[in-house]
């Protein structure tokens, strides 16, 4: 796939463009068009989307007369934020064959996701009310998503070596796996044809307690995903939920954590977290940690003051820092791009981060004065 398409028409003189960091030289007569072509293969994500109902201007749900209407999903909001950094991402998931589902699947395509690989089937989309915070009163969201398309996929309606074959990653999170067990199934094949194609594997396992109603518990199931994955997003406490693993070092407790996974599943490269100041629902910090088996990285502490939306803000710092991977970063500078990514999602309504790789570059360089461009 083509990452971009650069056309331009140069003048009697030499003509220098900077494309993607690489210093692109021309001479040439007027009105001859120059072509440069980048390839990259696709990022896929998997993972249920939803139908967002938000009350308009902090207002509550007693109070709201109307809902202002988005689509968004933890693996989902990670491929539209790619998309939009330039990286090609493929969204895989079940709506249902309604205009609903096709609202949802227009949204993806509106920002560039590839969709070709949604199946269609089932009675309904999920749903998540989202109440907005301020100031000392917090967020809530409550979920309807029961007996939803994604729950009652088919597993073999997914043709992963055809899904996987132009790929380089493939990401879940742990929402995944816990809504029904044909989801989980599905996810468990998917991780085992990409590591048997040589594409690297990420995962956010965060537990949701309320979400594993299927008959199984996520000790049973998370681990053989995790054995296939190169990379997870996994807390202290997601550590102790989903695999009773506990920090046996007080002083170092997360990196005694990571440690003690790594020995488990040793295919992990890279294990991360980010660390919420909670200030006020209206104010935060953000902190990046990534332990990649011989060093804690740390990142600098980022303050987000005036918080217009927190949702998608684990999985913007997610698609940062699998953009700055399959651009070659190193780990610190992964992380660190994921950390910024993730300090400008919250300055944006909806589940997307729209922002561009200038904009991450920004915040990356200490600029968060948000001042006016023209």
């Amino acid at each position: 796939m083509s990452l971009y398409t650069l056309d331009f028409i140069p003048n009697e003189t030499t003509i220098k463009r900077i494309v993607s960091g690489k210093r692109l030289e021309q001479s040439g007569k007027k009105n001859k068009i120059y072509r440069k072509k980048i390839s990259m293969k696709k990022v896929i994500t998997f993972g249920e989307v939803m139908m967002r109902l938000s009350t308009p201007n902090y207002s509550r749900f007693s109070q709201s007369q109307q809902f202002d209407i988005n689509f968004g999903g933890g693996e989902a909001n990670v491929s539209a934020s790619l998309a939009f950094l330039g990286v090609p991402a493929a969204h895989v998931t079940c709506f249902p064959d309604n205009d609903l589902g096709k609202s949802a699947t227009a949204i993806f395509q509106k920002y560039g996701v590839d969709t070709q690989y949604i199946t269609f089937g089932g009675n309904r989309i999920g749903i998540y009310f989202v109440e907005k915070g301020s100031a000392m009163r917090p967020s809530k969201v409550v979920y309807d998503r029961a007996d939803s398309s994604f729950a009652h996929l088919n597993p073999a309606d997914f043709n992963w070596e055809e899904i996987l074959k132009d790929a380089q990653w493939f990401h879940f999170t742990g929402i995944t796996p816990a809504i029904s067990e044909g989801a989980a199934k599905a996810c468990l094949e998917a991780v085992k044809t990409a590591n048997r194609l040589g594409i690297r594997v990420s995962a956010d396992v965060g537990y949701r307690s309320n979400l594993w109603q299927w008959g199984k518990r996520p000790n049973e199931i998370m681990p053989e995903l995790v054995e296939n994955c190169d990379v997870i997003v996994c807390s202290k406490g997601d550590a102790a939920d989903m695999f009773g693993i506990l920090p046996n070092d007080a002083r170092e407790s997360f990196k005694s954590v990571c440690q003690q996974l790594m020995v488990r599943f040793p295919k992990l490269k890279n294990i991360m977290t980010t660390k919420r100041g909670q200030i006020s629902a209206s104010h935060n910090t953000l902190t990046g940690k990534l332990w990649n088996g011989t060093e804690m990285l740390l990142t600098e502490t980022i303050d987000i003051p005036d918080i217009v939306d927190r949702i998608g803000g684990g999985d913007a710092f997610m698609a940062g820092y699998i953009y700055g991977k399959v651009n070659n970063q190193d780990d610190l500078q992964a992380l660190r791009f994921g950390v910024a990514a993730s300090a400008l999602k919250h300055t944006i309504e909806g589940d997307f981060n729209l922002v561009t790789v200038s904009e991450v570059e920004t915040v990356l360089a200490g600029d968060t004065s948000g001042r006016l461009k023209r």
